[in-house]
């Protein structure tokens, strides 16, 4: 069905955001960019995840195609997110298809024919087919009888060297300028610093589009970053007593962590699956629509699973290895929470993740002397948002540019960390490094420097004569743990530099020789004690974030059975159509049905997230299920 069976033959773009998605107001920025697009202006659009991208090219593309300029081609990374995107707007009345490689010939040519003829509002495919000669005629062939309207490219980060995601497949995009000049376009990512949206808008040729640039917090994610002590027993913890029953994301560096991970959490009861590039293509697209459609699934996976994922109701993402930088960071927290209730983004972080990711970028042997720079660079951001004592969420929005003020709702303004004078140990670990480099012309690791620091006569520290060194034995007052936070934390003030060419062997940075002088103090973190769950304040129990009932605990018995029986109904709506229950109706949509318990149509259709053909196709049904007895 066409939005114009539904709407007026040129409508606004308020009357699509009502009549078709079921939405009173825009958000934020959205009236703007679509209005700005509508136009055939082109626009650079950087919006957190969950902050409305897809209206931001979804309404333009249905005001513009019946006003008669033809389809919108939508060029997006992932075929399950094109399948579910798709299957949304059918839902909703909009003519969608995608072209991807899953389809048949005679599919795809099926499909080309509804383009030719219009009938197709939006059309989905991979940035590796958009170059294909088959796929430029067609466009070719769009262009010349005036149907082409918009190109919108979807998680546009991907076109940069120095993104978290980067697709050589996505440069080739350019062509889209090149070819179709008249032809707006438009780029979306959910994250991208200064750097990285220089070369988007270079590659992409989108020197003269106009950026709209949204905030980037979402308020509703509490970050929390812990000492890693022993990061299996942490998660489990931390799932157990925070996120018990609830839908949420783990990441893990290898694919051998992932499966041990899984298998872990199985074994304690939690439903969880493994998702990584190793395993077979058909079982990953089993495991990820399995995830998208089961309540309560824990997917833990390498960062090569989560871009594009739509579900709503991720209640946590948790990091047990440090991420590449923040950009990866924050795009992979920005799935939990979707639906705008509380998540928590968790990780923990120790000084092997520091020498890991120092090594990736040392090492690489195709990475130019410029990008390893680069990388470094972000690196140490990351670290300085590990290490902070301030607010995370002002860290994270200062990285991109966006000033805040303390959020009161992470764990450094929960819990505001000590901080202790530590310049006797500051000095006495760079004395320890410089003396041991002076004393054999080479340098050596974070262990051996601290069996010196600590007065151990291992076997290595007596054969290369360190137990003769002045700096031997005198950090005996601190603990080994103690002593890897020590130098973590120098390491994130540039103090000291991880040498990943030279087997992991650390170097004094020059910031250090002012400190050795005694020209400057160090201050630095206090370890806690344990990871124990947070606490306000004011002290008492812990703070939770869960939301398990929370929003249910505002009706009354008969709106919480109605809402069991349309939960109940969705989920075999949805199996049907194969698609994620979400897709037929968010669980805000259910939550305002059964506490207003409609009796009519009209009492329906002034409910959030309901539109025109959403009521005609299950408006009866739902009618019908409020109205069961209880």
């Amino acid at each position: 069905m066409s939005p114009s069976t539904l709407i007026s033959p040129l409508p606004t773009p308020l009357d699509v955001l009502g009549q078709v998605f079921g939405y009173s107001e825009f958000r934020g920025p959205q009236e703007d960019i679509v209005a700005h697009v509508v136009a055939g202006g082109d626009a650079l659009v950087l919006m957190p995840t969950g902050g409305g991208k897809s209206l931001c090219y979804q309404i333009p593309a249905i005001v513009r195609q019946n006003a008669g300029h033809g389809v919108t081609i939508v060029i997006s990374p992932l075929i399950a997110l094109m399948h579910d995107q798709v299957g949304a707007l059918l839902e909703a009345g909009v003519s969608a298809a995608f072209l991807n490689s899953t389809q048949t010939y005679e599919e795809s040519s099926a499909l080309e024919k509804q383009l030719l003829n219009n009938q197709l509002t939006l059309l989905y495919a991979a940035p590796e087919r958009i170059n294909t000669p088959r796929m430029k005629g067609l466009l070719t062939s769009l262009h010349e009888r005036g149907l082409l309207s918009l190109f919108a490219i979807d998680e546009a980060h991907c076109v940069s060297q120095w993104g978290h995601d980067f697709r050589p497949e996505y440069r080739s995009l350019s062509l889209l300028h090149e070819t179709f000049p008249d032809v707006p376009r438009m780029a979306l990512t959910a994250t991208a610093d200064h750097l990285t949206r220089q070369d988007m808008i270079e590659r992409l040729k989108l020197e003269a589009a106009r950026e709209f640039v949204s905030s980037f917090d979402r308020p509703n994610i509490r970050y929390t970053i812990v000492e890693k002590t022993d990061p299996t027993r942490q998660l489990l913890r931390f799932i157990q007593t925070e996120h018990d029953g609830e839908a949420g994301i783990v990441y893990c560096q290898s694919r051998k962590r992932v499966e041990e991970i899984a298998a872990m959490l199985e074994g304690a009861g939690i439903k969880a699956m493994a998702y990584h590039a190793g395993l077979d293509a058909k079982l990953r697209q089993q495991r990820q629509d399995r995830f998208l459609r089961e309540d309560g699934m824990v997917m833990v996976a390498t960062i090569a699973f989560g871009m594009g994922i739509d579900k709503p109701d991720v209640r946590f993402v948790a990091h047990l290895d440090m991420p590449k930088n923040i950009e990866g960071y924050y795009q992979e927290t920005g799935r939990g929470g979707r639906d705008g209730l509380p998540a928590n983004a968790w990780m923990v972080y120790g000084l092997q993740d520091v020498v890991n990711q120092r090594r990736m970028i040392d090492t690489s042997e195709v990475a130019s002397e410029e990008f390893k720079a680069v990388m470094r660079g972000k690196l140490d951001a990351l670290l300085t948002l590990a290490e902070g004592t301030r607010c995370r969420r002002v860290s994270l929005l200062g990285y991109f540019g966006e000033a805040s003020q303390p959020c009161g709702n992470c764990d450094n303004c929960l819990n505001p960390p000590a901080v202790w004078d530590a310049t006797e140990a500051a000095r006495k670990m760079l004395s320890c490094i410089y003396r041991v480099q002076q004393a054999s012309g080479i340098n050596f690791g974070a262990g051996h420097l601290m069996d010196i620091l600590r007065g151990k006569p291992t076997e290595k520290v007596v054969q290369y004569g360190h137990d003769q060194l002045s700096t031997f034995g005198i950090g005996h007052g601190l603990g080994e743990s103690e002593w890897r936070g020590v130098l973590r934390q120098l390491i994130a003030s540039n103090l000291v530099r991880v040498n990943a060419e030279a087997f992991n062997t650390l170097q004094l940075m020059p910031d250090a020789r002012a400190v050795l002088k005694g020209e400057v103090s160090v201050l630095l973190r206090q370890q806690a004690p344990s990871s124990k769950p947070e606490r306000s304040k004011r002290g008492g129990k812990p703070v939770k974030t869960s939301v398990k009932g929370m929003a249910e605990a505002t009706l009354n018995a008969g709106a919480l059975e109605r809402l069991g029986r349309l939960k109940s109904w969705r989920a075999e709506v949805a199996k049907e159509h194969n698609l994620p229950a979400f897709v037929i109706f968010h669980d805000a949509t259910l939550r305002a049905i059964a506490e207003q318990a409609p009796n009519t149509l009209h009492d329906l259709s002034g409910i959030s997230g309901m539109g025109v053909k959403k009521l005609q196709a299950y408006g009866a049904e739902v009618l019908r299920v409020c109205a069961e007895p209880q």
